[in-house]
């Protein structure tokens, strides 16, 4: 009489959930670092900069808020 396992160990199951939570966490910081730099960039820049892009200081808040 032959019998088959067909169960699979539990750390298998939970290294794939691991591994995507882990790179949920990885691209999301990823996310807000991309954020925070360009919110970075364009508090530097002037109005009149700003102006030439299409951008004021209200926008700003506005991109601010967006990316977060």
């Amino acid at each position: 009489m032959a019998a088959f396992d067909t169960t699979r160990p539990v750390a298998v199951l939970n290294a794939g959930r691991f591994s995507n939570i882990f790179a949920s966490v990885i691209g999301t910081l990823a996310t807000w670092n991309d954020a925070r730099i360009t919110r970075k960039a364009l508090s530097k820049l002037s109005a009149r900069e700003l102006e030439d892009i299409g951008l004021t200081y209200a926008d700003l808040d506005t991109i601010s808020a967006i990316t977060r």
